[in-house]
């Protein structure tokens, strides 16, 4: 019996080709719409950022700090492994965010557009300028001040903020700026917490990092042997997070780690999982498929087939995109964000330092190292992506929300940390101000062309003025 002639006769008697649908569909649906846009991430990383400024500062202060400090854990007889619910958050919730940035990452180097060396050298190129520049604006304001240790505070650029930023402008900047941004927040945010694992890690205890070592050779191992299961690696790895908490290196590096190696390869070709999936079609519905049957056998196949269709790094993205963007994220802007502005003395030439090493620093740095790398013909400039973009964008990458006020906690006093909070709130509304009204002069409404009438020849765009002036910084 031919897949093909069933497939046929299925479709003449009416059968849906559709999953069936259920009143929850109604909620469900908008739901999952909404989860799937851009700029929804940002959103609710926003709303979470107002509510925890309006409950720092309320009647209600003091029962939200204490219930960040709430100590979580397990407690066995002599076996203590115990922190507070900030420290949950920011130690291990955070992990998953990294987790997720690096499988970006590896994505796009493999099978995105940076696997072409030349444009990812741009972003690279850009990343370092927009880390190293602003620490330099930095350290030239607080050396040999208090907050000198507080550099890599300005180094970090928030992907979901600036991700969101570019959603808003929709189709007005092209799609290789919106890579470029990506990209380069990506590496940025491991730039980052490399600083935090080398600068503001404690002593290190090299037996742990040894037993993390072992882990790590371990997940290498298992996945060369063919193992598929996800709940055995999530099992090695959450070992492995303790070992490297132990150690005194940022347990978050964990997360980048294992992001990194990753697999990009799928286990069933296109080729494979078709022919598998024709034979599900060859058994016609009957009582057959109930039971140990090869019907039952075939229709497991196929569940298995489509899953490992996907390589492990896209399973993985799409697993965790939801939960990063909409609970981890919330959680960490709930719990670092709350800056108290009663009651509180703030240091002008921190939060000077901060705000300029962002706001000024991330820009230029940006922008002088993606034309250094291009001059030097380390790296390429996309065809309709201009020099007055990428200062544009390096405005928006001066959004150092998650990543900045994370290495804050690390770098700082008690008595510094409220006015390093701030600084970053106010760096990140100006960053984002100036790269959108920056963005929205350079990229006129002009830009998104419609079709011409049937039978009317399309003009040619004519680019090179344009280019002309847009190479002009």
């Amino acid at each position: 019996m031919k897949a093909g002639g069933n497939k046929s006769s299925w479709v003449k008697r009416g059968q849906p080709s559709q999953l069936p649908k259920e009143h929850i569909d109604w909620v469900i649906h908008p739901v999952t719409r909404f989860v799937k846009l851009e700029a929804s991430a940002g959103l609710v990383l926003l709303l979470s950022t107002l509510l925890a400024l309006a409950l720092a500062n309320s009647a209600w202060r003091e029962p939200f700090a204490t219930v960040w400090h709430t100590s979580v854990g397990i407690n066995i007889g002599a076996f203590v492994f115990e922190r507070s619910l900030h420290s949950w958050v920011n130690d291990a919730a955070m992990t998953l965010f990294f987790f997720l940035i690096a499988l970006e990452l590896k994505r796009e180097l493999v099978l995105g557009e940076l696997r072409q060396p030349r444009l990812a050298m741009l972003s690279i190129s850009a990343a370092l300028g927009g880390m190293l520049f602003p620490a330099l604006v930095y350290l030239l304001l607080q050396f040999g001040e208090p907050g000198q240790h507080g550099w890599g505070t300005v180094m970090a650029t928030d992907t979901a903020f600036v991700i969101g930023c570019l959603a808003l402008l929709g189709r007005r900047i092209p799609k290789s700026l919106r890579i470029f941004m990506l990209s380069l927040a990506v590496v940025d945010d491991i730039g980052a917490i490399m600083v935090v694992a080398i600068g503001y890690g404690s002593e290190i205890d090299w037996f742990p990092i040894g037993l993390a070592m072992l882990g790590l050779v371990l997940i290498r191992l298992i996945g060369f042997l063919g193992v598929r299961s996800m709940p055995l690696f999530f099992l090695i790895g959450g070992l492995v997070w303790l070992a490297v908490d132990a150690s005194g290196i940022h347990p978050t590096v964990t997360g980048v780690v294992l992001g990194l190696m990753t697999p990009t390869s799928k286990w069933v070709t296109d080729d494979r999982l078709h022919t598998i999936m024709d034979c599900v079609v060859a058994y016609p519905p009957g009582d057959h498929w109930s039971g140990d049957t090869p019907g039952r056998r075939v229709l497991k196949t196929a569940e298995a087939a489509a899953r490992e269709a996907l390589s492990p790094v896209e399973r993985l993205e799409m697993l965790l995109h939801p939960w990063v963007g909409f609970v981890v994220m919330p959680l960490f802007a709930l719990a670092n964000a709350g800056v108290q502005l009663s009651d509180t003395q703030f240091s002008s030439s921190l939060m000077m330092a901060v705000f300029l090493g962002l706001v000024f620093g991330k820009p230029v740095g940006i922008l002088l190292f993606s034309w250094l790398a291009v001059t030097l013909r380390i790296a390429v400039l996309p065809r309709d992506l201009s020099w007055r973009l990428i200062l544009g964008g390096g405005a928006l990458a001066g959004i150092g929300f998650t990543m900045a006020l994370f290495i804050a906690e690390l770098a700082y006093s008690p008595a510094q940390i409220h006015s390093v909070k701030l600084a970053i709130l106010l760096a990140s509304v100006a960053s984002a101000l100036f790269g959108l009204v920056l963005l929205l002069y350079l990229t006129p409404p002009a830009v998104e062309l419609t079709a011409p009438p049937t039978g009317t020849p399309q003009r040619p765009l004519d680019r090179r003025s344009s280019e002309a002036n847009d190479d002009e910084i």
